[in-house]
């Protein structure tokens, strides 16, 4: 009988460092099957990327140490070598040839100096004796069967040429080049849109059933789980918690954990419904996914009378009237522009006062240029946008200082705009600063340890620096940073995209509280559909740089009529509805 591809015994992998040991991952046991697709489920700090890495031995050691068991590779299925006790030229052998990796982020895996096809040639050319030619034809057919379009032409460019899901699948060219026995997949979709997002995942099936790989998907969103897994295993704390086939998991979760992953989830609950948070599972605190089924399944089809609706709203803070934003794409020798990328091309909407207005679409649309541009972060190109009564693009900048205060902006990645030599205490007491608001140190201190405490923070944090938190911990910060001046309107650029399930509900369920106590304003930006429809009062669809469609959140999600729109909805994957 063949033993499996790959075994994981009594796994421990601790890090030492000066302050003590930290251990990682705690006695874990798990195997993977040819052609078969094991999922790794947790949160950040799970273990899970940790185990993925021991299997290649890709810890730098010190400060990680193998503390006990063993990684048993089989390719054969009749002999086996123990991973951990392999030599450094053995391993090397092993790595990109019969074990295949593909990372959470592209463009920190491939060389910017070097043109995509290069990178796959290197590869190629590494674990198989092949001419420049021969390894050049076969980057392109692998270009071709991971669907990338004009592989000839793409063969030629640099990383940075590319979108982030072309980059993705040159990436998983790259792994499949030497047809690997086992595949190991860490987060490669967490940041992608939907739409590439269900292209990817239905690649890596594909590929993954026509050479029979066993399969290795760390992810810590369940609905991809659901589309692309056998088996799931869940970890937490370093510790598997529960193990087995994913329809069990799913229908029947036995660990506390597990069941809080799956019911924080806000496709599960009404819009106003607090979403539940893991620990209040682990503390008995609250029901499982189940007991919610009947209710979650009454709210798809009808919608709740207790929504706010567009009639609610009659009082427009933020008009927006045929806004274009156009980059100059091609210049003349004397820099005159020739060709432009029209990013946001003839737009007009309104946004009411007190309402949040969802905004969706896939990366390129123009969502995150057009909420730039209503806080004149970037300079439109034509049209009007008429804050309170007061047309924005007619203020000069210094003008607009004053008003900056009233409308604030929470980017996409806290850690970026967050200086990291400023204490968070003094990154949050700053705009008071330098808006005069408060005179004193001491009374601008104990402004920013309530605002801390708002985003359930606390004093003990005003003196450490923003590497000193976890990412969930950090968009709380910007958060309080963006309420420092009390904004009558705020833009939630992609600020939950890419957090663990349970975090995204915590940030959420602080938004919705935040919105209650202080009555501002909301444009909420997402490529995720799910969480725009429970957190939105009406969603606005983008698609090339115009709208294709605006309403209430339960109709566009339920019922969207543009083609668009339901193309968007049928490429979320299907274990989140479920």
């Amino acid at each position: 009988m063949a033993i499996p591809l790959l075994q994981i015994n009594n796994l421990q992998v601790d890090f030492v460092t000066e302050i003590g040991t930290t251990t990682a991952v705690n006695n874990i046991s798990l195997e993977v099957q040819r052609g078969e697709i094991v999922a790794i489920v947790g949160e950040s700090g799970s273990g899970k990327s940790v185990t993925s890495l021991s299997i290649l031995q890709l810890h730098p050691t010190p400060p990680a140490r193998y503390t006990q068991g063993n990684i048993l590779f089989s390719p054969d299925g009749q002999t086996s070598v123990n991973l951990l006790t392999q030599t450094p030229q053995q391993l090397r052998a092993i790595r990109g040839n019969q074990i295949a990796m593909i990372f959470q982020e592209p463009m920190t895996s491939l060389n910017p100096v070097f043109t995509c096809g290069d990178q796959v040639m290197e590869a190629i050319r590494l674990h198989r004796k092949l001419s420049k030619e021969a390894a050049s034809q076969k980057t392109i057919e692998l270009f071709e069967k991971v669907k990338l379009p004009n592989p000839a032409q793409l063969f030629h460019r640099y990383p940075h040429q590319l979108s982030g899901g072309q980059k993705q699948r040159v990436m998983i060219a790259m792994a499949m080049s030497c047809e690997p026995d086992l595949l190991i997949c860490d987060e490669p979709t967490t940041a992608l849109d939907v739409t590439v997002q269900k292209t990817i995942l239905q690649l890596i099936k594909s590929l993954q059933q026509a050479e029979q790989m066993g399969v290795i998907f760390i992810t810590h969103d369940l609905s991809v789980v659901a589309e692309v897994a056998d088996r799931a295993v869940v970890m937490y704390k370093g510790n598997i918690v529960e193990q087995g086939p994913v329809a069990n998991l799913f229908s029947n979760p036995q660990h506390p954990y597990t069941k809080g992953l799956l019911a924080c989830r806000p496709i599960l609950h009404p819009k106003g419904q607090r979403l539940p948070v893991v620990s209040d599972f682990l503390e008995n605190k609250t029901e499982s996914p189940e007991d919610r089924k009947s209710e979650n399944t009454a709210h798809q089809y009808e919608l709740s009378s207790g929504l706010s609706r567009l009639s609610d709203f009659t009082d427009p803070l933020l008009r927006v009237e045929h806004l274009s934003v156009w980059f100059p794409a091609k210049k003349s020798f004397l820099g005159k522009p020739l060709e432009y990328t029209k990013a946001v091309n003839d737009v007009s909407f309104e946004v009411y006062k007190g309402e949040t207005l969802g905004l969706v679409g896939e990366s390129g649309c123009g969502k995150t240029t057009l909420g730039r541009t209503i806080l004149r972060l970037i300079e439109p190109t034509k049209g009007k946008i008429i804050y309170d009564g007061i047309d924005l693009t007619a203020k000069k900048r210094d003008e607009l200082k004053a008003l900056r205060k009233d409308i604030q902006i929470v980017f996409q990645d806290p850690y970026s705009s967050l200086n990291p030599r400023l204490t968070i205490g003094d990154a949050i007491a700053e705009p008071l600063k330098v808006h005069r608001l408060l005179p004193t140190d001491k009374q601008r201190r104990d402004k920013v340890v309530e605002l801390l405490e708002k985003v359930n923070l606390n004093a003990e944090h005003f003196n450490r620096y923003p590497h000193e938190f976890s990412g969930g911990q950090r968009q709380r910060i910007v958060i309080a940073r963006a309420l420092a001046l009390n904004p009558s309107f705020i833009v939630c650029d992609e600020s939950v995209s890419a957090l663990d399930v349970s975090v995204q509900a915590q940030v959420l369920n602080l938004l919705n509280d935040l919105k209650k106590e202080f009555g501002f304003t909301i444009i909420f930006i997402s490529h995720d559909l799910s969480v725009v429809r429970y957190i939105s009062d009406r969603i606005m669809v983008m698609n090339k740089g115009q709208i294709e469609e605006i309403g209430e959140a339960e109709e566009v999600y339920f019922n969207p009529k543009q083609a668009y729109t339901q193309q968007l909805i049928a490429s979320i994957p299907k274990g989140v509805l479920s």
